[in-house]
């Protein structure tokens, strides 16, 4: 109890007026930030006629499965559920294993041409080529209606270059010159050393890769609508929603005021955009614990005092 009055006295009234204004600043952002996503996840679980009524918050008030029945009674969710995994881990870690590789060689001092290669991929970062000529080119190699169109063109983003590249140049150089003085290659650096050392920016990097491959439907509009089987989620979420919104946004009402007994067996553009939302979001909420506990170990392994 002395301790605690004398730390009291020491911080003083001014700094338990700080530390309580930061705590309800801290409290109303959490609510804030939360509230969307309860909001959206309430939405998705209540009956879609009791949600164009109003007054969904944090509960559903009429709870129902109905919204995401409808959803996964198209089979082939399943197998675009694959595919977007296949694509996000597969992605993923040929993405960052290459994109460390090409910064590991850009950020030694010896290599004469990492000026211009560096100068090259930031300019793909303010200039592109286009859509149709970037559509052409993937024609011209033959990565149309093929899974690796997902793939090989991200396997090297300038953003995450520069990234790990800056990560890379950060640690000590005497680290690399004792290794080689030892006998190991360049590669055997590289495993062995700068990745352990570049955790943090790799994972960082891994979580971007990770959720712009789960997100991404364009490339599978664009390449693959024509194969079903390299039909992704989100691209199936997305046309799911478009059929919701143009054909489903009257037949609701009407079918709401002409039979009560089926309004439980209805659905509405707006809940079949809360579950969507949902089913795009979660797979990413879970994941991202387990790659936050990564990052934080990657933090403590890249410690380096000299």
């Amino acid at each position: 109890m002395g301790l605690v009055k004398m730390r009291l006295k020491k911080n003083g009234i001014g700094d338990t007026v700080f530390d309580s204004i930061n705590a309800v600043l801290l409290l109303c952002l959490m609510i804030v930030t939360l509230y969307p996503f309860i909001n959206t996840a309430a939405v998705s679980l209540n009956q879609a006629t009791d949600t164009t009524l109003g007054s969904t918050f944090l509960w559903p008030r009429k709870p129902t499965w109905y919204n995401y029945q409808t959803i996964f009674k198209d089979h082939t969710i399943y197998h675009a559920f694959l595919i977007s995994v296949l694509r996000t881990v597969i992605g993923t870690v040929t993405s960052v294993f290459c994109t460390a590789m090409l910064a590991y060689t850009i950020s030694r001092k010896d290599f004469v041409l990492r000026k211009p290669i560096s100068m090259i991929f930031v300019f793909t970062m303010y200039f592109s080529g286009g859509l149709i000529p970037v559509y052409m080119l993937i024609k011209n190699v033959h990565l149309t209606n093929s899974f690796w169109v997902y793939i090989i063109p991200g396997l090297v983003g300038a953003f995450n270059l520069i990234v790990i590249r800056s990560s890379i140049e950060g640690l000590p150089e005497s680290l690399v010159e004792s290794a080689k003085m030892d006998g190991a290659n360049d590669f055997t650096v590289f495993i062995r050393i700068i990745l352990p050392l570049s955790m943090p920016a790799i994972a960082t990097v891994a979580l971007f890769v990770a959720v712009g491959q789960w997100n991404s439907w364009f490339d599978t509009f664009l390449y693959n609508s024509s194969k079903i089987n390299l039909s992704t989620l989100q691209y199936e979420l997305m046309k799911k929603l478009q059929s919701a919104n143009l054909s489903i946004g009257g037949s609701a009402t009407s079918a709401f005021v002409n039979s009560k007994n089926m309004s439980s067996n209805i659905v509405t553009p707006t809940s079949i955009r809360a579950a969507i939302t949902m089913l795009a979001t979660v797979p990413i909420l879970v994941v991202y614990p387990f790659l936050q506990k990564y990052f934080v170990k990657g933090l403590t392994l890249g410690g380096v005092k000299e």
